[in-house]
């Protein structure tokens, strides 16, 4: 199986690339490689390559500087993956993509369903679910996974934010009125793996494409999720300017940015976990990898 991978630096490429080598041959790519916002270069990359699978984890993540920079979001965002969708039906091949709980806008009292309505609040949010829709349009036989929170040993994220914070300041605020399941890079590209290894040993014919929510299990807040991060390092003997405890809680209203974040991060994995037999992991399981890893 001949597989192209987008975003081979990201956190979730570099993590794919060991998953997915023994599925067959990964034909990896960065930005310099294939800049995803020029459709003719996507064009030109899938016709070189020829894969069976393309897996397209490469977008625009920045979520603030998406205010001020809405065309280059949507072309990453929005348009790219229908264009990897309309080469790939082409081709015969199969398309995964990545996306986000920014599509929604954070008011359900619950976890998000699939079938709940998207209504992002953000250009990367809107971005990003015109990029799940223009590649459900395309043809293409395909796997949509949004996920929330993601975190990595590779490249830059909140969890590495705080130890670095905490090293350097006496104090810390965060907000805690937000809830969600921080998700490893790793348990996205494990499950994409074993996903796509029942995809190649049952072929495509009554295959379940469509939309699923992959996550980490449990919910946390960012606050929390600060607290759990520094403990670690603290018990880990990292040096540090501030303990756990304080780290002081606010609200997303004491600490306002460009682009509005979901309040509510939740997304329901049933469907997902029903549907291929998975086992998905509370979010701590992750993290403390991870921090391994990084200390």
């Amino acid at each position: 199986m001949k597989i192209l991978l987008t975003g081979k630096n990201g956190q979730v490429g570099f993590e794919l690339q060991r998953a997915l080598a023994p599925l067959g041959e990964v034909v990896a790519v960065d930005h310099q490689e294939c800049d995803l916002a020029d459709p003719d270069a996507i064009r030109r990359l899938v016709a070189e390559v020829k894969p069976q699978v393309i897996i397209n984890p490469a977008a625009y993540t920045a979520v603030d500087k998406a205010e001020s920079e809405p065309a280059l979001a949507r072309a990453i965002n929005g348009t790219a993956p229908g264009v990897f969708g309309e080469e790939a039906a082409r081709l015969g091949a199969l398309v995964i993509h990545y996306s986000t709980d920014y599509v929604f806008d954070g008011s359900k009292p619950g976890a998000y369903l699939e079938t709940d309505a998207p209504n992002p609040q953000s250009v990367y949010g809107q971005t990003k679910l015109a990029g799940e829709q223009a590649l459900q349009a395309s043809g293409a036989d395909c796997l949509i996974f949004r996920t929330s929170w993601v975190f990595g040993a590779h490249g830059a994220n909140f969890a590495k934010t705080m130890l670095r914070l905490a090293a350097e300041r006496d104090g810390l605020k965060i907000v805690a009125d937000q809830f969600g399941a921080p998700t490893s890079a790793a348990l996205l590209a494990d499950v994409t793996a074993q996903v796509l290894g029942r995809y190649q040993r049952e072929g495509r014919v009554g295959f379940p494409f469509g939309l699923y929510h992959l996550v980490a299990g449990g919910c946390t807040t960012w606050h929390e999720y600060a607290q759990t991060v520094v403990r670690a390092a603290q018990a880990a003997g990292k040096p540090l300017k501030l303990t756990a405890d304080e780290i002081l809680p606010i609200t997303t209203a004491d600490y306002p940015l460009p682009a509005p974040r979901p309040s509510n991060s939740r997304l329901d994995t049933s469907r997902l976990r029903q549907t291929f037999g998975l086992e998905l992991p509370d979010w701590h399981s992750g993290l403390d990898h991870v921090l391994q890893q990084i200390f």
